[in-house]
């Protein structure tokens, strides 16, 4: 739920940069509906009904979905705040791999949300000593916070990322004094073809 935060702050920055919405109707990622069918994997690993049919696989699984994602990440690199994104992404990774397909998750910061990981398939575990601790989910967003949860240096690489991107995106047509019409621009492409 770091990214929700995330998103909204990239948002909010970007009218506060005297940015438009419709900038973002500009961005042109490459390889989206491998990046959805990477991420939908992931939120479906953390459902219950999933985790009591794959059991240990959950891990394999969450692993492939997780260098699926970074792959669109690198297809898509040349746009602003994707470099950002990659660097939080091939950290995550780097964690996930070297503690065998689960994100250590700190007992500490799990605590300071008064929470602790169940039985059963997550992305994460807590492990006493895991390997590139401090890429691990080692930071927890406040408790008073909706959706608080613990997560790691690479979420905020790609939390930030996320945010330049969308900024970025938002100003790009403001300052290019460009108003985007969707209609006009398919009715343009068509009457051109």
């Amino acid at each position: 739920m770091f990214m929700l935060y995330a998103i909204a702050l990239g948002v909010l920055c970007g009218f506060v940069l005297r940015g438009s919405p419709d900038g973002l109707g500009t961005l042109r990622f490459r390889w989206a509906g491998l990046a959805f069918a990477g991420l939908a994997a992931q939120v479906a690993l953390f459902s219950s009904p999933v985790t009591a049919v794959i059991g240990d696989v959950g891990a394999s699984a969450y692993l492939a979905s997780s260098a699926v994602v970074l792959a669109v990440v690198l297809r898509n690199i040349a746009l602003p705040g994707l470099p950002i994104v990659a660097a939080g992404a091939a950290a995550n990774l780097a964690a996930i791999v070297a503690n065998g397909g689960w994100m250590p998750a700190s007992a500490s910061a799990l605590a300071s949300l008064g929470e602790t990981l169940g039985e059963g398939y997550s992305n994460s575990r807590v492990v006493a000593s895991p390997a590139l601790a401090p890429l691990t989910d080692v930071l927890a967003l406040p408790r008073w916070l909706p959706f608080a949860n613990v997560f790691s240096i690479g979420d905020v690489l790609i939390g930030l990322g996320v945010a330049v991107a969308i900024v970025v995106a938002m100003r790009r047509t403001r300052a290019a004094g460009v108003t985007v019409d969707p209609v006009s621009i398919t009715a343009t492409r068509q009457s051109a073809g």
